[in-house]
């Protein structure tokens, strides 16, 4: 009856893709050729086309290892057809088919399932997001998370992966907040060290606060990172991939699927990788870094309602650790006389970190979901992660000082965290009268435990700046072994246990075909159960995260007018005030609005997203030891005030093309302007050294053969400009600055369906540059690394 209120209301297209088994397939990329209207299948295989008149079209559904198939259909104005699609394996595709769309702008991904929590195009979301593709991510060689992010504008990568356990992954920064790719498929699934691309489908980020519906322990007010990983699918088929190329580089990987049952109920896939490199800073001895990743998973489909996902991401590290240089806070910059990384004495392919300070990680991730179809246009997902990282030996690092280099070590003992997530999603597509609702109500449920040792010590200045090519030979493993030996060290417990208990709901409400809203809020009661040496620390909060969107579509289906209100929140604790006294501290409030235009032009040829957002953060805690206040002042050296200010405001551009068949484009622009608005007078009007830089651009071109004796050859070239960092900005310290760079990549390949080759080149012109934030991490000279694939 309330679906029957809805097709009055819109022209739709709606079926399910399956197999002959009648087993649905997800990520089918359905279209109208002659139009713009495209879409990919859900989980459950469904795909709704919107169109914008009645008429008779011809919808055409293609899947990778399916043949291509078409359907000519009749559908009036304002009336629902629906048209079931039954594909059969194959490798010859129909080249009459032309699935518009997806299609035609091979790196673009016009919808997702896990922005909005619900199957939603882009241009129906008012939230800003990037996704890179992999198609893009095989184009560039890309075998990281790390490198796939280089091509999201506006992010800006600020500390390598440590592997240490809880917080050992790399750092990011987006509007000027930092934070670490903590989700996968919308769930907890934390990686402590360098995340392998080798199960990666496709990378979302989602930019701005995003509390509302990911909580505040996953997400910062900068954004998140989502990993969406491969699926099983119904035929046997795979690749097997070698890589090799400069510093003794060498990566086998691995991607096998197949049915595990003749009715192709229950289907397995693996990937997996290893990978080995010496390190680039090898003047004087060979540091190294070698890993594995392994991830299986299991898909049942008993029924055409219900799946059963299982997965694991099993990930083992050793490593000596990269090279991050701090400046000592007890020295600042205007004593160094030094401003700039670029101005010290160190030899930039010097290591100054010697053999045997090794150290082993481990990130072990589990995963289970279980999906299933109330009835048509409502589902249920029920999914559980269980995360555990794991880390023990060495953090050398060193310390910069007026005099020279101190060498340093910041070590892990047997040091463990462990995450559990439950989160329970209710989706529903329906209508009240003639407005469409698309709803999500989610229950969830999150509990961290960390339980780390560290043991560190600073070392006496041993070196002066300007060694030259000479090797800190003595700062070994056995070295700092006999140091703890003769020192006396003092363990700092790590130990903790916090749980989360959260409810949300949002929902899409489409006032007409071309205008809808949406509104979201979220309760959290946070409940930190301190330690057992330190139960003081213990403390229950509640906060809450609102979030509304209004998009207008004045050309349906190509351009979107979007304007957002988005919430964050950040638990503080408890801290000393101005009279003395500890006491529990209100939640950080981040409030964003923005507004842009998200474009689908030319066919789907086009794809841009343009927007400025406003970040005001409130609540934060600023130091204020002595309270003026009061007749008699009393001063308290650790007192806070917690009434401190943040603003970020800034535009950003996304744009993802295909103007002409075989060019492709990917590019960026991002403007960022933090300021600490209250704050102590030390910090005042500054920008915040955690705010990354200012201006960040990113660009990739190339261009692929279609058709003739070389066809699937290609070449594509690009790059990343960041504008000077300042890393150390301070009244009292000055400013210490990591300068602007431009890093130049390009590939080479040559693509066949039973082969892939290919080699790229990165950091083409030898830049020299650094990342960090009070830090300076040198970063990897020019690369050359060669590529073959077969597939099956």
């Amino acid at each position: 009856m309330l679906l029957g209120h809805l097709a009055q209301a819109q022209t739709l297209l709606t079926g399910r893709v399956t197999n002959a088994a009648g087993a649905p397939l997800s990520g089918a990329s359905v279209g109208v050729q002659g139009t713009n209207v495209g879409t990919d299948t859900d989980s459950n295989g469904d795909y709704t086309l919107t169109l914008s008149q009645g008429g008779t079209y011809v919808v055409g559904v293609r899947l990778l290892g399916y043949l291509n198939q078409e359907h000519r259909m009749t559908v009036k104005a304002g009336e629902k057809q629906t048209r079931n699609f039954i594909l059969v394996p194959g490798d010859r595709q129909l080249e009459e088919v032309t699935v518009q769309g997806d299609r035609t702008n091979k790196f673009s991904r016009k919808s997702s399932e896990y922005v909005g929590k619900m199957p939603l195009s882009n241009l129906e979301n008012p939230q800003v997001y990037a996704t890179v593709g992999k198609e893009l991510l095989t184009e560039q060689l890309v075998f990281s998370v790390d490198d796939a992010t280089r091509n999201v504008p506006g992010l800006q990568k600020m500390w390598p992966a440590t592997g240490r356990s809880g917080d050992g992954g790399a750092y990011y920064n987006s509007r000027g907040f930092y934070f670490q790719s903590q989700l996968r498929n919308g769930v907890a699934g934390n990686v402590t060290n360098s995340i392998d691309a080798a199960n990666l489908e496709k990378l979302e980020v989602i930019k701005g606060p995003s509390a509302t519906l990911y909580g505040s322990s996953l997400s910062t007010y900068g954004g998140l990172i989502n990993r969406v990983t491969k699926k099983a699918y119904d035929h046997f088929g795979g690749e097997v991939t070698y890589s090799a190329g400069s510093f003794a580089f060498n990566r086998l990987s691995l991607d096998i699927n197949t049915p595990l049952t003749k009715d192709n109920k229950l289907l397995f896939r693996l990937n997996a990788a290893a990978n080995y490199e010496d390190s680039w800073q090898n003047r004087g001895y060979t540091g190294f870094d070698k890993s594995i990743a392994v991830a299986p998973t299991l898909t049942y489909r008993p029924t055409d309602r219900l799946t059963i996902n299982l997965d694991a991401e099993i990930a083992r590290g050793r490593n000596v650790g990269k090279q991050i240089n701090f400046i000592d806070y007890l020295t600042s910059p205007n004593a160094l006389g030094i401003h700039r990384a670029d101005e010290f004495g160190l030899d930039y392919r010097q290591s100054y970190i010697g053999p045997g300070l090794t150290q082993d990680s481990r990130s072990t991730n589990y995963f289970g979901q279980v999906n299933y179809q109330i009835a048509p246009g409502f589902t249920s997902s029920t999914n559980f992660t269980h995360s555990r990282s794991y880390s023990d030996g060495f953090g050398a690092f060193l310390y910069i000082d007026g005099t020279g280099v101190r060498q340093s070590d910041q070590s892990t003992q047997d040091s463990r965290q462990n995450l559990t997530e439950v989160q329970q999603l209710f989706n529903g597509d329906f209508a009240i009268g003639s407005l469409r609702n698309r709803v999500v109500v989610g229950l969830d449920y999150l509990r961290i435990v960390n339980d780390q040792t560290f043991v560190s010590f600073r070392g006496a200045t041993l070196r002066p700046y300007g060694l030259g090519d000479r090797a800190y030979t003595d700062f070994t493993g056995d070295a700092v072994r006999d140091t703890y030996a003769n020192i006396t060290v003092t363990p700092y417990l790590a130990m903790n246990s916090i749980n989360t208990y959260s409810a949300f709901a949002s929902d899409v409400l489409n006032l007409t075909e071309k205008l809808s809203v949406l509104a979201a809020l979220r309760i959290d009661r946070f409940n930190n159960q301190g330690s057992a040496a330190n139960s003081a620390n213990a403390y229950k909060q509640t906060a809450l995260s609102p979030k509304f969107g209004l998009v207008f579509q004045p050309v349906l289906n190509r351009v979107s007018l979007f304007a957002n209100y988005q919430n964050s929140f950040r638990n503080v604790g408890s801290f000393q005030n101005t009279q003395g006294q500890n006491i529990l501290g209100k939640p950080e409030q981040a409030n964003q609005v923005e507004a842009g235009v998200k474009l689908d032009a030319a066919d789907g040829r086009i794809s841009a997203t343009v927007s400025y957002y406003n970040i005001r953060v409130r609540n934060l805690l600023r130091a204020t030891p002595v309270d003026s206040t009061v007749a008699t002042p009393v001063a308290y050296p650790f007192a806070n005030t917690q009434n401190g200010t943040q603003v970020s405001n800034g535009v950003e551009l996304n744009v993802v093309a295909n103007p002409v068949p075989g060019l492709n484009l990917v590019a960026g622009f991002a403007y960022n302007d933090s300021e600490l608005t209250r704050t102590t007078a030390n910090d005042e009007g500054r920008r915040p050294s955690t705010a990354s830089s200012p201006y960040l651009a990113n660009l990739w071109v190339s261009y692929r053969l279609t058709n003739g004796v070389a066809k699937g050859l290609g070449l594509g070239a690009g790059g990343n400009y960041a504008s000077d960092n300042k890393v150390i900005n301070s009244v009292s310290q000055g400013v210490f600055i990591l300068p602007c760079y431009t890093v130049l990549n390009a590939s080479l390949f040559y693509d066949q369906p039973k082969y892939r080759l290919g080699v790229k080149v990165d950091n083409l012109t030898n830049e020299h540059y650094w990342i960090g934030y009070g830090s300076l991490a040198p970063q990897k000279v020019r690369s050359i690394i060669g590529s073959v694939a077969y597939k099956f």
